[in-house]
C-alpha cells in the first residue's frame, strides 16, 4: 500500500494552494508516496469573504478531523494572521481533540508551509507558533533546514521561505508565488514524502 502525504491546507487568495500544488509534485515524485490536497473549513460567511475580494474556493475537498488518522505524514499550509497561522486553521486543529486524546497523531512526521503580506510578517514566528499544535499531538516537527541547498541562500531576489518550511509572499495579493518559492515549495513536499516513507518502512 502506497505511504499516504496529506497536504492540508487553507488558502484565502490562492497563494497557499499554489504552493500546495507544488508540494504535492514534491510528495508524488517520491517512489511508493500518494500525496492528496485537503482544505480545512471556511469559517467566515459568504458575505464577509466576497467584501474581502476573496475568490470561489477550488474544487479541493474539504477534510474532516478524523480523515487525518489515515495519513502517514502531512504538510500543513496557511497564510498569516498577525504574524501566526490563519484562524481558520487554528479553528480545525481546535476540533482535533479526539485525535489527541487517543494519540492517532503521535509519531507521525508533519512539515508547515506559509503565505505572509510581507518580509517582516512572520515567515518564521508563524512557524514557531505552529509547531505548539504538533507537539500536544506529539507529531514529529519536519523542517527542511537548509537541504534546499543554494537556494537557501538566495539574496538577489526577493524569497520566502526560511528553513522551517517554504513560503512566499503575498504583497498586496498580486504578487504570485515565483520560480523559486515553488522550487522550494517541490523539494518540501519530496523531502517529508522520502521521510515518511523511511519512517513507515522502519515501523
Amino acid at each position: 500500500m502506497a505511504v499516504q502525504v496529506y497536504i492540508v491546507y487553507y488558502s484565502m487568495y490562492g497563494h497557499v494552494e499554489t504552493l500546495a500544488e507544488e508540494i504535492k509534485k514534491g510528495a508524488d515524485s517520491v517512489d511508493g508516496v500518494e500525496a492528496k490536497l485537503w482544505q480545512v473549513p471556511e469559517t467566515l460567511a459568504d458575505e464577509v469573504l466576497g467584501k474581502m475580494r476573496a475568490p470561489p474556493k477550488s474544487d479541493v475537498p474539504i477534510i474532516t478531523p478524523n480523515e487525518l488518522s489515515e495519513a502517514d505524514g502531512f504538510v500543513f499550509g496557511f497564510p498569516t494572521r498577525f504574524g501566526m497561522m490563519a484562524a481558520q486553521f487554528k479553528a480545525f486543529l481546535d476540533a482535533t481533540g479526539g485525535l489527541w486524546k487517543t494519540q492517532q497523531l503521535a509519531g507521525k512526521p508533519a512539515g508547515i508551509f506559509y503565505s505572509t503580506s510581507s518580509q517582516g510578517g512572520g515567515q518564521e514566528t508563524t512557524a514557531l507558533t505552529a509547531i505548539t499544535q504538533l507537539v500536544h499531538h506529539g507529531m514529529l516537527f519536519v523542517p527542511i533546514g537548509y537541504t534546499f541547498g543554494a537556494g537557501m541562500f538566495e539574496m538577489e531576489e526577493l524569497k520566502g521561505g526560511s528553513p522551517y518550511g517554504s513560503g512566499t509572499y503575498a504583497g498586496d495579493g498580486s504578487r504570485q508565488p515565483t520560480k523559486l518559492e515553488l522550487e522550494q515549495a517541490f523539494h518540501q513536499g519530496k523531502y517529508i514524502a522520502s521521510i515518511t516513507k523511511k519512517l513507515k518502512e522502519t515501523a
